[in-house]
């Protein structure tokens, strides 16, 4: 089951605690997934296609409880993608046209609304049904151990718009895309998509994500540590053949018997122990010296190799 499933699997499940919230449900549901067709005045049906059986349970607990609408549901079963297709049809009948306006989905006398059924949303908990609904219908959320996002597929830009509020009120940041005439609700922030998912109601899929996330933070904090050290050693590698070159040319010019103690023993230390960092260099001195003590003498090796290797002035 993928993780978008478990999670739409763990929002069948919640029970809304007032009628108000079971119809703001139902709405986004019917609005999100559903197509109305019009058979002369004042008659309509409904076909709702999704392939999540979560969904298709919802929708029709949720249509007989609330109006005991006469519906039907037919199982398919595609044979390319081995997936099941839910299709609940609710047929032309005496209450339909009225039980749409209940769920704002109708304006009578104007016909289909546009936006999001605002009479409906007055209270937290039927606005959280609302978004719960949407997210049923045409949500997908990504598996927190990748690239983690979530999105809400709706269909007309006054309804993204005023669904995209109804999230923002409830506390989350959401973005607007538009895609192929459709509109994508967008999250990607760990903290907003943990915060929907709370506010839907998915507790336990909200502490898989946080489980995820913490796991996913101590992975990226190694492979940070492991890239610096890489980085580092690549770093003390290249300055340390770059000092073996500069004392082998001080050898050449002078002598390594001829430097200054302090240099020579540099020089010894270094060809004895290539691998090292110039501070854990002089970490094999006796005494230790510090790392400012050892890029002294490196630089005076330096400027020693600079005076011998100079052309003489005529």
């Amino acid at each position: 089951m993928s993780f978008t499933a478990q999670v739409k699997d763990e929002l069948s499940r919640i029970e809304p605690a007032s009628r108000m919230a079971e119809l703001a449900q139902l709405s986004a549901l019917v609005r999100v997934c559903g197509t109305m067709s019009f058979h002369g005045s004042g008659r309509y049906s409904i076909r709702i296609a999704t392939e999540t059986g979560a969904v298709a349970r919802t929708v029709i607990k949720l249509t007989h409880r609330v109006f005991d609408l006469e519906t039907s549901l037919t199982v398919r079963r595609s044979v390319l993608h081995k997936t099941r297709n839910y299709l609940i049809e609710m047929p032309e009948q005496d209450r339909l046209a009225d039980d749409l306006t209940s769920l704002g989905i109708l304006i009578p006398g104007r016909g289909i609304a546009l936006g999001v059924p605002e009479e409906l949303l007055k209270t937290r908990e039927a606005r959280c049904a609302f978004v719960r609904g949407a997210f049923m219908a045409g949500g997908f959320i990504a598996d927190p151990r990748g690239d983690f996002h979530l999105e809400i597929a709706v269909t007309g830009e006054e309804f993204a718009r005023g669904l995209a509020d109804v999230i923002s009120t409830l506390g989350a940041s959401v973005r607007i895309n538009r895609r192929r005439g459709a509109y994508a609700l967008y999250l990607k922030s760990f903290d907003d998509v943990l915060c929907l998912l709370r506010l839907m109601g998915a507790q336990r899929m909200a502490r898989v994500v946080e489980v995820a996330r913490a796991r996913k933070s101590v992975k990226n904090d190694v492979n940070r540590r492991v890239n610096a050290e890489v980085a580092n050693q690549a770093r003390s590698s290249s300055a340390a053949v770059a000092q073996l070159e500069l004392i082998d040319r001080a050898d050449e010019l002078v002598g390594i018997s001829r430097l200054p103690p302090a240099v020579r023993e540099f020089c010894v230390a270094r060809r004895e122990n290539p691998e090292l960092s110039l501070a854990a260099l002089g970490e094999t001195f006796d005494p230790p010296a510090s790392k400012s003590a050892m890029y002294h003498r490196l630089l005076r090796l330096e400027q020693i190799v600079g005076e011998e290797g100079a052309p003489e002035k005529n």
